[in-house]
């Protein structure tokens, strides 16, 4: 049906209904998302709450298109949709009730269940650190066992505390390699991360001259050690391959440190002491194992805190992408509506105008004196009222503008008056508006833009003052910077909602009424702009909206 053309450019999927509950249209979205449409029953068939309780043998109750159809009042709800490939799909269900055609709006929030998927995955990841904490536990076991040795629980417990302290792994890493050194003298200890068949030195402790991430390797010997898991301890001449030998022979441990069965790097102690390893070998071994869990876990951490600090960096760009969207296609689409009320309500003006026009000049030749002045003054009455429609004509088209997507050179003083002008409504006899306008320079903007920030705000203003009211607008120019302060003698905001006005989604007014957006989609606006918006209030006493500009 062309009457309902206008639904076409809508993004959402749309269908209508008369009120025998026929389908009388559905836009290229819906038929587009739901090609496996055939009739109404299937429809709602393959639909279902998001939520809802199994308490009812009829099944129609399950199905929101049937809640949608037969609900008295206009009805939303969030839901499924399986498709015939059986596949999910999630959608925010809106009805309408106008006359007597249901219209019906599908909207696809698919992306917001999969953002729930994310979190779900973020609680598996969570699942697997805290397994990470209990082989840690483990650990403790392995640590208890060995109480037999004094010494050995001393420096076990000694590095475990200092490694559970942290989750930093250079903290962790530093900590162990000094306590290492203590027990063994060493006068320089370090920790090298495996790469491939070589190792990245990461960490070093005692000697400052060794520089980080530099790539070292060792003997087929030593590295044949390394690969069965096992400790070399040996007094060298050389520290690794490629290295300026020593001048005396040293003691060098080298300690591998896995995980599983993934080898995670290398513990490496030099020493001028002259000693045999065997007791020392278990403690070192369980301080590898402990370093492998600590280190696995920093690492987790790290991952998991990077992963929320992503999530909530997404969950931000999505909600101000949401704005951005919602205020794209609303502006979008009252620029098409202007343009085509534009020109239906052009065509008629012009008709009686032309009228107008033939009247004005047979009226000369009317003797009646008295006649003649009645229908003059109408003649007149009629002029100036279809200057009066032309003039909103003309402001409606400026005020949508969407040809300016470029930075224009505007006069905000007439961009007010022309916002005035289109809330003529709002205002006319009951809202004393006063305009302290200063001299003020065009300035580089979207004029568009800010006119959709200028009608929010007065129009919040006009419902703020019960009765009668003034709304008082400054204007001026100072430090470079364009300042606009609108002013309104209304019912005030609450000090404690201040600071949520300008959150999406907050609204003072009640359910229904206000989508939280308007003031949102401003700050978004004005950010824009580079400038910034602020408001004052007081309960009782109104509020002062004002808007810094950068002219530069």
């Amino acid at each position: 049906m062309r009457k309902f053309d206008f639904f076409r450019q809508f993004r959402d999927a749309v269908l209508i209904l008369n009120k025998k509950q026929e389908v009388v249209y559905r836009n290229h979205t819906f038929k587009r998302w739901f090609k496996d449409f055939t009739n109404l029953k299937k429809l709602s068939h393959n639909t279902g709450f998001d939520i809802c309780p199994l308490d009812s043998e009829n099944i129609e109750i399950y199905s929101p298109v049937y809640h949608a159809i037969t609900s008295k009042e206009n009805f939303f709800a969030r839901i499924s949709y399986q498709s015939e490939l059986n596949r999910i799909f999630y959608y925010d269900l809106q009805a309408i009730k106008k006359g007597s055609y249901t219209i019906i709006f599908f909207t696809d929030v698919s992306a917001q269940n999969k953002l729930k998927d994310v979190y779900k995955e973020n609680e598996k990841l969570k699942e697997k650190y805290e397994k990470l904490l209990e082989e840690n536990e483990d650990l403790q076991k392995i640590k208890q066992k060995a109480q037999s040795q004094a010494i050995r629980i001393a420096l076990i417990n000694k590095v475990s505390n200092n490694i559970r302290e942290s989750i930093n792994i250079s903290q962790i890493l530093q900590s162990a390699l000094k306590e290492l050194s203590i027990m063994f003298g060493a006068y320089k200890a370090y920790y090298a991360k495996a790469d491939s068949s070589t190792f990245v030195i990461e960490e070093v402790y005692g000697e400052k001259k060794t520089k980080h991430n530099k790539k070292i390797s060792f003997d087929e010997k030593t590295m044949e050690t390394i690969g069965r898991r096992e400790i070399s301890a040996c007094n060298s001449l050389i520290e690794y391959v490629g290295a300026k030998p020593f001048k005396q022979p040293v003691l060098r441990i080298v300690i591998p440190v896995h995980h599983m069965q993934n080898l995670m790097g290398v513990i490496v102690l030099l020493s001028y002491q002259k000693r045999e390893l065997s007791e020392e070998i278990e403690i070192l071994e369980a301080i590898s194992s402990q370093l492998s869990n600590a280190i696995t876990r920093a690492e987790l951490y790290q991952k998991n805190i990077q992963t929320v600090k992503e999530l909530q960096n997404t969950l931000k760009e999505l909600k101000e992408t949401q704005i951005q969207l919602i205020n794209s296609e609303k502006m979008a689409s009252l620029g098409q509506l202007v343009a085509g009320v534009a020109h239906e309500i052009n065509t008629p003006v012009a008709s009686i105008k032309s009228n107008n026009a033939i009247a004005a000049k047979l009226l000369g030749s009317i003797e009646d004196t008295e006649l003649k002045e009645m229908l003059t003054e109408l003649n007149n009455i009629d002029k100036e009222a279809v200057s009066r429609i032309s003039n909103i004509v003309t402001s409606l088209k400026k005020f949508v503008r969407l040809d300016e997507a470029e930075l224009q050179e505007a006069d905000i003083n007439k961009e007010l008056d022309l916002t005035l002008e289109l809330i003529r409504h709002e205002t006319k006899n009951r809202i004393k508006i006063i305009k302290n306008y200063g001299e003020i320079p065009v300035i580089r903007c979207f004029p568009n833009m800010l006119n959709q920030v200028f009608t929010n705000i007065l129009i919040n203003a006009c419902q703020a003052i019960e009765g009668e009211g003034t709304i008082t607008i400054t204007t001026e120019f100072k430090d470079k910077n364009l300042i606009v302060k609108i002013k309104d003698s209304g019912c005030g905001i609450p000090e404690k909602q201040l600071n949520k006005i300008f959150s999406a989604g907050f609204t003072t007014k009640g359910a229904g009424i206000g989508t939280g957006l308007g003031l949102a989609i401003c700050s978004k606006i004005i950010e824009k702009h580079n400038g910034k918006i602020i408001v004052n209030s007081e309960v009782g006493k109104g509020s002062e909206f004002v808007i810094t500009i950068c002219s530069e």
